[in-house]
This record gives structure tokens, C-alpha cells and sequence, in this order.
């Protein structure tokens, strides 16, 4: 399994880019999350980096939404439901992208595979049955004071010919409804978050994940990920407890281009 089109048409790479404020930049915009040194060299440690007095920003392009999208999902802090797996702790910071200043109001919507390689509403995809509700592992939050998005999931699985990853969307001026869902305002980013490999085998290795057997593309191999660190998504990953089974944080600074 690919993301190529199916149900849903790949969204075009779009001309607009997206802006990742990284190293010292992360450790300002976070507020209560560790943050990479602009000198790391891994994704896993979560070291604390000095305030920088000047942002530090680099640019890299969005990333095509893939074939699993699906409109009017949840504004939710917990997309989990009844999903096993890993906790994951996304911590996601969104600024502007002449400014890096925080941006406010923004719905910070995620979705991704569960620990078979399965996506709501497209279940039996990855070779797996199991119940399907259209609204597992789907769903936002809008971004606080700070910019920050704050949203509790699982740590993904994996599905041929993929990564493992976690698909992501940024909008502003979107409307609430009754539901819990949201419509309308303006899609201001799509892009990818990615996992070290380093972790994702560890995870691999537990039980709730070992029984996806479908081969697992790694990083090096994806045809989307381009080894750009944090600038193609790759997520800083704390561990939560002393054993893997505990989950990871996640964190990452990201900016958009408003109008």
C-alpha cells in the first residue's frame, strides 16, 4: 500500500512552503517541552537548547496529503478511542512565517494509521479486518496563546511501502459546529511528521505492533522523506517512562504563510 489515489485524490504538492523554527527557536516557542540543540544530531534525546534572542528558521515544502484524508473529523485533544498501541504526546507549535511569532486559533488537524497499518474509514487496506468507525486516530485541536497544539494519540503503525508517519493539516478561521466537528476558513499547510528509525524499531518489537506483518519501509527507504530532519517533519522524541512500552512525547515547531 501506497499513497497514491483511491477513495480520495492525492491533494497536489502545493507552491506554498512551510516554515520549520528549529533549535533554540523550539526551545522559546515550547513552553514546558524540552527542545533540540541547533547542533543535534539526533531526533530522540529532547536536550534543552538555549533561548535564542533571534529566530532560526528553515524553509522546506508541504508535502502531498495522500489518498486517506477525510473532511469534517473531530476537534478533539485525544484521537485514540479504543486504539491499542503506545501513548504518543504531540506537542506542536505553530508560527508565522515572516514573524516565527505564535499563532493563535489555528485547528491543527492529524491523522494516521493504527498499529496494523489501518486508517479509519479505509479499513482492509493494509490486509487487516477489523472494525471500522470512519473517526479512529482523525482529529484537531485548536492552537492556544502560545501556538501550541496539544493532542494525545498512539505511536503510529505502518503500511507497504510507507514510513511510518503522521499526516497533518493547518487551518485558520474554520468554524465549530454542534457536532464536535469544525468547517470552513482556510488550509493554510499539509504536511508529514515522521519518527526516528532508531525508536520506530523499538516499537516494532512490542506485541500490539508485532502483529502487523506487513514489511515495514524505513526512512531511508521512504519515497516521500527526504532527510531533512526537522525540516521534512522528523519529531523530537522524549521517552515518557524508562521502558518503550511507556510511549514518547513528540514535539516540533512548525510555521505557516498566512494569506
Amino acid at each position: 500500500m501506497t499513497d497514491t489515489p483511491k477513495k480520495h485524490p492525492d491533494a497536489p504538492i502545493g507552491r506554498r512552503t512551510v516554515l520549520l523554527a528549529t533549535g533554540a527557536t523550539a526551545a522559546a516557542l515550547t513552553v514546558g517541552s524540552a527542545a533540540p540543540s541547533a547542533g543535534q544530531g539526533t531526533q530522540e534525546t529532547g536536550a534543552t537548547a538555549p533561548v535564542a534572542s533571534v529566530a532560526v528558521c528553515t524553509l522546506t515544502k508541504e508535502v502531498t496529503e495522500g489518498p486517506y484524508y477525510l473532511d469534517g473529523q473531530y476537534v478533539r485533544s485525544d484521537i485514540r478511542e479504543d486504539k491499542t498501541g503506545i501513548p504518543l504526546k504531540l506537542t506542536l507549535t505553530v508560527v508565522d512565517d515572516d514573524t516565527c511569532a505564535p499563532l493563535k486559533n489555528a485547528l491543527v488537524e492529524i491523522w494516521h494509521c493504527d498499529a496494523l497499518g489501518e486508517y479509519s474509514g479505509f479499513v482492509g487496506d493494509n490486509g487487516h479486518d477489523e472494525p471500522d468507525n470512519g473517526t479512529f486516530l482523525r482529529g484537531g485541536v485548536l492552537t492556544d496563546a502560545r501556538g501550541v497544539a496539544a493532542i494525545t494519540t498512539v505511536y503510529p503503525g505502518w503500511y507497504r511501502g510507507r514510513c511510518v508517519h503522521i499526516h497533518i493539516k493547518v487551518h485558520t478561521d474554520v468554524t465549530l459546529t454542534p457536532d464536535g466537528s469544525f468547517t470552513g476558513g482556510e488550509e493554510l499547510h499539509t504536511g508529514q511528521l515522521f519518527f526516528a528509525e532508531t525508536i520506530t524499531t523499538r516499537v516494532a518489537a512490542l506485541s500490539a505492533y508485532r502483529v502487523n506483518t506487513v514489511p515495514r519501509t524505513t526512512l531511508a527507504q521512504d519515497s516521500i522523506y527526504d532527510e531533512g530532519g526537522a525540516a521534512s517533519g522528523l519529531l523530537t522524541l522524549t521517552p515518557l517512562g524508562s521502558t518503550t512500552s511507556a510511549g514518547y512525547a513528540g514535539t516540533l515547531a512548525l510555521g505557516v504563510e498566512q494569506g
